[in-house]
Order: structure tokens, then C-alpha cells, then sequence
């Protein structure tokens, strides 16, 4: 794997993804509360749909990636659990949260300390918490969103917990989005890395094609509220199968994999997400040109139940905006985006050894890894003049997939 380091755009954004998970947190709270006092039962219940939802599945896929490792915890706040106290968490909804601080730990560690090369276990604790928080943006923070939206169009005025709510959720959607492109980035050879241009412009065209499918969204289900979830479930059948006939190969376990696939559907409902190696410029092309008509679909049919020549303008700024995406998205993969073969995109040489639990291990960590994890189990080491022998770095599997997929 490339020597990545943990820059301090990373420190940063590693911050303030937990400041907006606190926000978040507390502004999901407010927004039940406030739909409890004004007696939206049905909003209210459709909140606690999503949040208890997104929940669930989060927890998951955390637990499954732990039982990958062998429940190994390699940080200090994981290993002051046991691994039954570490299962209690996860069934109570909390084992998401032991990431979140773990993560922490390590990327202040890793950036304020001149320890050999600590960055190596920074960005691997933070592969599969991008993970998670990808799939935490399309199973909660955006169909929030789209029922913020719908909300605000169906009363005609701007209520400002409900305002509050949909600017963190889109601030939300934008920051996962462009902390996994930068995770994936850790599997890029050096002289390929990718700059902050690279992770600007794939936020800007993230954010054009999201939030006009989002807006879209939102107005056909402030004038046909009931039809939004037919609308979703049929999407969502038909992108299921798409992601099962493209056989994916994720997961560790076969109903892993399952739950895998539902989710792919769940995120392609939104945007689209690479899942298998290879050319996919057919497969992309085909996909937005599917979301381009059902967003002209779904504004169309809102103009029909307006019939206002506002309504007819912002439709067209909807389709616009999406076109603009696209164009952004070509410039992001004919000025930005490297093509490499899977053999120089990972890393992987020869000599690659195999853990006790038969874990692929880079050959490039086996040699950076000895500080790490030192200071992971013993804390800082004093500097003797003698070499340590090398410790294996496990690299992270299910993010190399696709970092295999996103780059070749």
C-alpha cells in the first residue's frame, strides 16, 4: 500500500466528521422532539423510521468487520472492552461509536507525535469507519434530507430547527462522500496520489448529482407523498437485482454479502457506487442516463400537480443542475482520475505473507508497522539504536476491493 500520509487536511476532516456527528446526533433529537410537540406523528414516525434503520444496519456491518478480524481491537478505547462488552455495544447501538474513538485516538496520535511513521494505522482504522459512514449518508442523512425538503415545500415556510436539520444532513452527505474518496486514496502508489484538486472536484460533482436527485426527490413527494414509497421500492427491486447480477464479492460470509447487495441498491437509489472491477463507463452511462430521465420524470410530475411557471423554472434548474454534475464528473475522470492495473494499484508484490487467520498482509506495511502497533500495545518506545523485528500491518481487504474498483 502507498505511504499515505495523514495530512492535515485528513486531522481536520477526521474532527470535523465527529463535530458533525455530534451535531448530528443532537439535531436528530431536536427534530423528534419538534415533530412530537407539533403533533406530526406521521413525520415523526418516518424519522424514527430512517434513524432506528440506518441504525440497525450500521451496527451490522460494524460487527460483521469486526468478526472478519477475529474481533481484534488495535486501539486503546477498543481494547478496554472485552469481546462480549464490544457484542452488548453493538446490539445496543453504541459499537459504531467505540470506531468513531479509536479513530480519534490514533489520528491525534499520528499527527501531533514524531513516532516512526504512525500514519499506517491511522488510515487503516479510518478504512472501514468511511465505509460506514457512506453507508450511514444514504440509509440516513439522505433520505432525512429528502423528508426536510418535503417538509419545507409542503408548508411554505422556513422553519428553522427543520432548516438547521437539512443543512447538517447536506453538510453530512458532502463530507462522508469526500472523506471515502480520500480513504481510498491511501491505495494509491506515491508517484499517483491524488492532491486536494482531485478530492475538491469529486466533492463538487458528489454534490451537484446528490442534491439534485435529493431535490428531486422532494418535490414529487411534497405533491405525491403517498407514491414516494412505491416509487423507492420499486427503484430499489430493480437496482437489487443489478447489484446481485453484477456479483459482487465484498463480504467475508454469504448473508454479509446479501446485506452487501440491499445496501448497493439502497446507495444507487441516490448515486452511483463502483462495486466490481473493470471498465464501467457503459454501466455508469446507462445508470445516469436512468437518473437523468427519472429526475425529469419526477419534476415533470410536480410541475403537472403545480402547474405554476416557478415550478416549471426550478424543475428545469433541478435538470440542470444534475447535467452540470455529469460534466463535472468527466473533467474529475479525464484530468484527475488515474487508470492503474490492479498489481500497481494495491501494491501487492510476491513475497506476500499470510496471517494466522490467512489475512492477505501488503508487503509495504510488514515493513512500517513495528512503532504502530508498539504504541498501540505498550505506548511510545524509547529510541535504542536497535531494530525491531517487522509486525504485520493487516491491510485492509474489503477497502482495497474497492479501491480496486474506483481506480482500475
Amino acid at each position: 500500500m502507498a505511504e499515505f500520509k495523514y495530512s492535515r487536511v485528513d486531522f481536520i476532516l477526521t474532527c470535523l466528521g465527529l463535530a458533525f456527528l455530534l451535531v448530528d446526533i443532537a439535531l436528530d433529537i431536536f427534530a423528534v422532539v419538534s415533530f412530537y410537540q407539533e403533533k406530526e406523528y406521521v413525520s415523526l414516525g418516518i424519522l424514527l423510521f430512517f434513524l432506528l434503520g440506518s441504525s440497525v444496519l450500521i451496527q451490522a456491518f460494524s460487527w460483521l468487520f469486526y468478526s472478519y478480524e477475529n474481533l481484534k481491537r488495535f486501539t486503546k478505547v477498543e481494547k478496554s472492552l472485552s469481546p462480549c462488552q464490544l457484542r452488548l455495544l453493538h446490539v445496543f447501538q453504541l459499537g459504531i461509536y467505540i470506531r468513531h474513538a479509536g479513530v480519534v485516538e490514533m489520528s491525534v496520535y499520528s499527527f501531533f507525535t514524531k513516532v516512526c511513521d504512525p500514519e499506517g494505522f491511522a488510515v487503516f482504522l479510518s478504512h472501514d469507519l468511511s465505509m460506514l459512514r457512506l453507508i450511514e449518508t444514504f440509509s440516513e442523512s439522505s433520505p432525512q434530507l429528502v423528508l426536510m425538503l418535503t417538509i419545507i415545500l409542503q408548508r411554505g415556510q422556513l422553519n428553522p430547527e427543520t432548516v438547521l436539520k437539512a443543512i447538517g444532513s447536506a453538510f453530512a452527505v458532502a463530507l462522508s462522500v469526500t472523506m471515502y474518496h480520500r480513504s481510498l486514496r491511501s491505495f494509491l502508489p506515491d508517484k499517483q496520489n491524488q492532491g486536494t484538486k482531485s478530492s475538491m472536484m469529486y466533492f463538487m460533482w458528489n454534490l451537484l448529482l446528490i442534491s439534485s436527485r435529493l431535490v428531486a426527490l422532494a418535490l414529487f413527494a411534497s405533491v405525491l407523498p403517498c407514491f414516494i414509497f412505491t416509487h423507492f421500492l420499486c427503484s430499489w427491486l430493480v437496482l437489487f437485482f443489478f447489484a446481485w447480477r453484477c456479483k459482487t464479492d465484498f463480504m467475508e460470509s454469504t448473508a454479509g454479502e446479501w446485506l452487501f447487495k440491499g445496501t448497493v441498491g439502497l446507495i444507487w437509489y441516490f448515486t452511483w457506487f463502483n462495486v466490481v472491477e473493470g471498465g464501467t463507463r457503459i454501466r455508469t452511462t446507462l445508470y445516469h442516463s436512468y437518473k437523468l430521465l427519472d429526475i425529469f420524470l419526477l419534476c415533470s410530475l410536480w410541475c403537472w400537480k403545480t402547474s405554476t411557471e416557478t415550478s416549471i423554472l426550478c424543475a428545469i434548474c433541478v435538470v440542470a443542475v444534475y447535467i452540470l454534475g455529469l460534466v463535472l464528473k468527466v473533467i474529475y475522470y479525464k484530468f484527475y482520475h488515474p487508470n492503474l492495473t490492479k498489481k500497481a494499484l494495491t501494491g501487492v508484490t510476491t513475497d506476500k505473507s499470510q496471517t494466522e487467520n490467512g489475512d492477505e498482509v501488503d508487503s509495504s506495511a510488514i515493513r512500517r508497522g513495528v512503532m504502530s502497533r508498539t504504541f498501540i500495545e505498550e505506548g511510545p518506545l524509547e529510541d535504542t539504536g536497535v531494530a525491531e523485528p517487522p509486525s504485520a500491518v493487516h491491510c485492509n481487504k474489503r477497502m482495497r476491493k474497492l479501491a480496486a474498483n474506483f481506480y482500475t
